[in-house]
C-alpha cells in the first residue's frame, strides 16, 4: 500500500524544487486532492511527470508571476497516469475526486496533442537516437544496441511515406519490435545495482494494483513498467505510434 503521508511529502518537496525553492504546503483541500491520486494508485514518478508538463506550459507563458499550486497540475497528472496505465496494462482503482479550494490563479489548460505522420515519427526517432549515440548518457556501453535500432528504422522510413493499410500496420509492428529489443538490451547491460533499483521501483508502482491482477497480467505489467523506467532513465524516445 502507498504510504499516504510520505507520498504527499515527496510531492510537496518536488513542487518546492520546481517552484525554485518556494514552499507551497499541500494542506486542506489540496491534501485531499493529492490523497485522491494516492488512492487511485498514481505512482509518485508519474505524478512528478504530470507536474513537469504543467511547468513546461507555464514557462512558455513568459515570466512566472507566482508559485504554482499542486491543484493546477491535476489535469496533467491524471493525463500522465492514464498514459502510464495504458502502457503497463492496468485498470483504474476507483476513488472519489475531492473538491478543491478556490485557486489563486487560473491554471493553464492542457493543449491537444498534435497528430503527426508515421514518417515524421520515424524521422524524429532517428534524430533522437543519433543524438543519444553521440552523447555520454549511455556511457558507450549500449552503442551496438543503438546502432541496431537505427539500422532497423532506416528501411522503415523509406516505406512509411506511401504506406497504407496492412503495410502501415506492419511498419508499426516492426517499429514496436525494434523498440522492445533496444529496451531489453539496455536493461540487460545496465549495472546490476541500477537494474535492481529499477525493477524494485516497477514493483512499487504496481503494488496498488497487484491484488486485483492475475499472475500473468501482473508479470506483463511489471515488464512494461520496467521498460518504461529504463526508457526514462536513459533518455530513450518512445517508439510507440
Amino acid at each position: 500500500m502507498i504510504d499516504r503521508d510520505a507520498y504527499c511529502r515527496e510531492l510537496e518537496a518536488y513542487l518546492c524544487r520546481k517552484n525554485d525553492g518556494h514552499l507551497i504546503r499541500i494542506v486542506g483541500p489540496a491534501f485531499e486532492r493529492v490523497m485522491g491520486w494516492a488512492d487511485q494508485g498514481v505512482p509518485v514518478k508519474v505524478a512528478e511527470a504530470g507536474i513537469d508538463r504543467y511547468f513546461q506550459r507555464y514557462y512558455k507563458k513568459g515570466p512566472r508571476r507566482r508559485p504554482v499550486r499542486i491543484e493546477f497540475c491535476e489535469a496533467d497528472v491524471l493525463d500522465a497516469f492514464d498514459e502510464w496505465r495504458r502502457a503497463v496494462g492496468v485498470s483504474l482503482v476507483a476513488a472519489e475526486d475531492p473538491e478543491g479550494g478556490p485557486p489563486v490563479e487560473e491554471p493553464a489548460a492542457a493543449p491537444p496533442r498534435p497528430r503527426r505522420s508515421l514518417k515524421s515519427h520515424l524521422d524524429s526517432l532517428m534524430a533522437r537516437l543519433t543524438v543519444l549515440r553521440g552523447s555520454d548518457k549511455l556511457h558507450g556501453i549500449h552503442d551496438d544496441a543503438l546502432d541496431r535500432a537505427i539500422r532497423g528504422i532506416e528501411p522503415l522510413r523509406l516505406r512509411a511515406e506511401q504506406a497504407r493499410g496492412d503495410e502501415r500496420q506492419a511498419i508499426v509492428q516492426a517499429l514496436d519490435a525494434i523498440g522492445t529489443e533496444l529496451l531489453h538490451a539496455i536493461a540487460q547491460a545496465a549495472p546490476a545495482p541500477e537494474r535492481e533499483n529499477l525493477t524494485a521501483e516497477a514493483a512499487r508502482e504496481l503494488e496498488p494494483f497487484r491484488g486485483r491482477m492475475p499472475a500473468d497480467a501482473y508479470r506483463q505489467a511489471r515488464e512494461a513498467a520496467l521498460a518504461r523506467l529504463v526508457r526514462l532513465r536513459y533518455g530513450l524516445p518512445d517508439f510507440s505510434f
